[in-house]
């Protein structure tokens, strides 16, 4: 039987506070058994920390065979640095070295060029912003070689920014660029590092050519499965809800940020699946299994 894992899913979100032990019971149901959980801001160190136990405990009543296994990650995300200094950057070294034996990775770090331009409204420049979040994705690679551990990693705009320091700090776990949505040369930059790249839901949409051609083409020892839920939902082409004109998209994009439940699960790992399985020249089968073997090749040996 095919099995899954979610490398990529931030399962402490409030969106799935009150439906967390039907969700989980119903990913045992698709062969979902593994979900990482990458940590975005101090803010949530605790709660992503504290996740597997009470997952395990939600699930204790509902079935004794199989459960899923839940891996926290720690990490600062760009997004979430305009308040943070240095002294963050040590309380997250601290709780990574006490919880060595509990994370898998550092994530979710990265540089996002486009929240660089986009500091001048928040009284900062797109230069400053841009070394502010250099310094902070400095430090945690740095951080993640001194504890051998692989990374987990946010790009946008900036798989130049990027690549330079994976090229001089040669980590040895390696580890997950999030989401990639690049080139077929990009790629294959991150290939060569070793890094795995991760398939979400952008290949779900028809006009995603680019992402959807270059992951024909790269070896699938290169390629692992992710949600990122409760954000970056699937395509309404594949849930077979009615495709929507750009305004009526608007309006429904709005009206969807004023309900509770999220836009996105991580049961959709299955339909993520499902179209990468119709991109890929390999059988079902043997795309399932490569993809497994390839987060065990990154965070479990």
């Amino acid at each position: 039987m095919m099995q899954f894992t979610d490398s990529h899913c931030h399962l402490d979100d409030i969106a799935f506070s009150e439906q967390l032990p039907a969700l989980l019971a119903q990913c045992q149901q698709l062969a979902i058994n593994r979900i990482i959980v990458p940590s975005i801001a101090p803010d949530n160190f605790t709660q992503v920390l504290n996740l597997a136990k009470r997952c395990l405990d939600n699930l204790s009543n509902i079935t004794n065979t199989n459960p899923i296994k839940i891996y926290p990650c720690l990490g600062i995300h760009p997004w979430f640095l305009q308040a943070l200094n240095d002294s963050h950057l040590q309380t997250l070294s601290e709780l990574v070295i006490k919880s060595r034996n509990e994370i898998i990775a550092v994530g979710e770090i990265g540089i996002d060029g486009a929240i660089a331009k986009q500091a001048v409204n928040h009284g900062q420049t797109p230069e400053d912003n841009l070394h502010h979040q250099q310094h902070f994705f400095d430090f945690q690679l740095n951080l993640a070689k001194q504890q051998n551990l692989p990374v987990i990693i946010h790009h946008r705009q900036s798989h130049d920014k990027i690549m330079p320091f994976l090229k001089r700090y040669q980590l040895e776990r390696k580890g997950i660029i999030h989401g990639f949505s690049g080139s077929y040369q990009q790629a294959m930059g991150y290939i060569d590092l070793g890094f795995k790249l991760g398939v979400g839901s952008t290949i779900t949409y028809s006009r995603a050519k680019k992402t959807i051609n270059t992951l024909k083409r790269l070896p699938l020892e290169s390629l692992v499965l992710e949600t990122d839920a409760p954000s970056m939902p699937l395509s309404r082409e594949v849930t077979g809800e009615e495709v929507l004109t750009n305004n009526e998209r608007r309006e429904q994009e709005k009206l969807e940020t004023l309900v509770s439940s999220p836009t996105n699960s991580p049961v959709n790992l299955i339909k993520i699946f499902e179209v990468l399985s119709t991109i890929r020249p390999e059988s079902s089968e043997e795309i399932a299994n490569q993809l497994e073997h390839n987060i065990n090749q990154i965070f479990f040996t």
